[in-house]
């Protein structure tokens, strides 16, 4: 199945409970098991960080980052998911369920943060602006924060309608076949960064400077 157009006409938060939020809480367990191995330029961040480093992982999911360095670092993370907050705990992470638009923590609390494919889920221009603006709020001053989004320009399996930024993509359920063959699909809201807009968001939204930016692999 391929993405197809987000052309619905709700309210940014409604939209974001129902195409984000609930279906991350309905596909948590296999979204967890598709998730296992971490991405090298994360990984790498993460190594290259001094000991003692205080971070945040902001959009956690199953906590595959939280635990690179136990013991050296100290990592907290939140979601939205409860589910997948869950599937955390189980695991022994340090993590707390938290909306990243409004995340609970002071001003310049921590040396770094990650947020890895989480703020393409926010629908609304101004709500990615708010996103940004929060990640940049618990970074104390000299701190670093590493984002991954979707990007527009991608050549891999799902086949995206040009020139179409917000999408819906599809998540097959597993175990839900039917017997005529049919099977439930939750429907997935993105929104697709171009060339350059995703350093811009941050640039806009001032108190920071950009240090690489980069295509790491197609989503």
């Amino acid at each position: 199945m391929n993405p197809t157009p987000d052309n619905l006409g709700l309210e940014e938060a409604d939209k974001e409970q129902r195409y984000v939020h609930s279906v991350y809480n309905k596909i948590a367990t296999h979204f967890s098991d598709t998730r296992f191995k971490p991405w090298p330029v994360i990984e790498r961040f993460i190594t290259d960080l001094p000991a003692g480093s205080i971070g945040a992982d902001v959009g956690c999911g199953n906590g595959k980052y939280l635990g690179l360095r136990t013991g050296d670092i100290f990592v907290m993370g939140t979601d939205h998911s409860e589910s997948l907050v869950d599937i955390c705990r189980q695991r022994q992470h340090k993590c707390m369920v938290s909306d990243g638009l409004d995340l609970p923590y002071i001003d310049d609390a921590f040396d770094f943060a990650i947020s890895i494919a989480v703020i393409h889920h926010f629908a609304f221009q101004k709500r990615r602006e708010m996103a940004a603006r929060e990640l940049l709020r618990i970074l104390r001053p000299g701190g670093r924060v590493l984002v991954f989004a979707w990007a527009m320009e991608q050549n891999g399996r799902r086949k995206f309608e040009q020139g179409v930024q917000d999408v819906l993509v599809p998540w097959v359920v597993p175990g839900s076949r039917q017997k005529d063959g049919s099977e439930r699909v939750c429907q997935h809201y993105y929104h697709l960064f171009k060339e350059g807009k995703l350093p811009a968001l941050f640039q806009s939204v001032g108190g920071c400077a950009i240090e690489q930016v980069g295509y790491d692999r197609d989503n």
